[in-house]
């Protein structure tokens, strides 16, 4: 068996379709849909995520703000630049990368974000939303995820999805919204980490796979259901080179596996295009 590929540049780029027809009928109201970011600190892979933001930004005709602050920045100076873009209305909605620099507070910077202008979906009120079922800004990576998923019509209703990985950006968002009562979701779920005994225990038994513990190579192709659909959405570095959660041989145990590159990244950006279109639609509604 040699599992099929969920690509994740394909269906980013059948939502960039959608979202260019959107954000032309915005223009045509005179409203360009802006996204702000907001880096503190030297850390490179975090100016190399930011810039793909802004590109990605620019080549779907949105607008972009840029703060970068440096690694000696204080607390009060991060709230001066959040409490900007809050008020600034060009920007609609924004981020506040992480990691910052210790001993910034990243969750003091996040919750004085208007959660309105939540690009990440990540401020503890849509958070909250999300476990309500209300509708709300949606972590990027967990949407990104359910939609990749059923695009290819992987079976996700009353299914067993086992999360491995309990971080704010991905595990605990995805837990409550694959068990959400609606459609691409409603299904059983386990969520695991590093600190349990015997993961293969729970990931034998998932239909659907998401690794998402930062920990290189750790889902081995023994740890896999035969035909299950794997999710590749943890990522860490060994020196230079990016290394998946998933070992390579799981392609020949999976049914559906997304690829290290090209997979769950493209779709997480593309959502976040996303969130920041769906703002400046509801003010322009309000």
């Amino acid at each position: 068996m040699t599992a099929i590929k969920l690509d994740g540049e394909l269906v980013a780029s059948e939502i960039k379709n959608d979202l260019r027809t959107r954000i032309a009928a915005l223009a045509e109201r005179g409203i360009t849909p802006g996204l702000g970011t907001i880096l503190v600190g030297d850390d490179g892979p975090s100016h190399n995520y930011v810039a793909m933001k802004h590109r990605d930004s620019e080549d779907l005709g949105m607008q972009s703000r840029e703060a970068v602050l440096p690694a000696d920045s204080t607390q009060a100076d991060i709230d001066a630049v959040v409490d900007e873009f809050n008020a600034d209305p060009n920007v609609h909605a924004y981020i506040i990368q992480y990691p910052f620099p210790k001993p910034l507070d990243y969750e003091a910077a996040l919750i004085r974000v208007d959660p309105a202008k939540d690009a990440d979906g990540l401020h503890p009120v849509n958070l909250g939303k999300l476990v309500q079922g209300i509708d709300a800004p949606l972590a990027c990576t967990p949407a990104g995820i359910q939609l990749l998923l059923a695009h290819y019509e992987v079976p996700i209703k009353g299914k067993h999805v086992v999360i491995v990985g309990r971080g704010l950006t991905i595990g605990r968002p995805l837990a409550n919204l694959m068990a959400l009562k609606r459609d691409m979701a409603n299904a059983a779920v386990t969520v695991v980490h590093t600190g349990v005994d015997d993961i293969a225990q729970f990931t034998r038994s998932a239909d659907i796979l998401i690794a998402a513990a930062g920990a290189p190579r750790m889902i081995k192709a023994d740890m896999v259901k035969p035909g299950a659909a794997v999710v590749a959405a943890g990522v860490s570095f060994e020196g230079p080179k990016l290394v998946s959660d998933v070992d390579d041989p799981v392609e020949e145990v999976a049914g559906w596996l997304s690829p290290r590159i090209g997979g769950v990244g493209p779709m997480t950006r593309t959502l976040l295009m996303a969130n920041t279109v769906a703002a400046a639609e509801r003010l322009a509604a309000s």
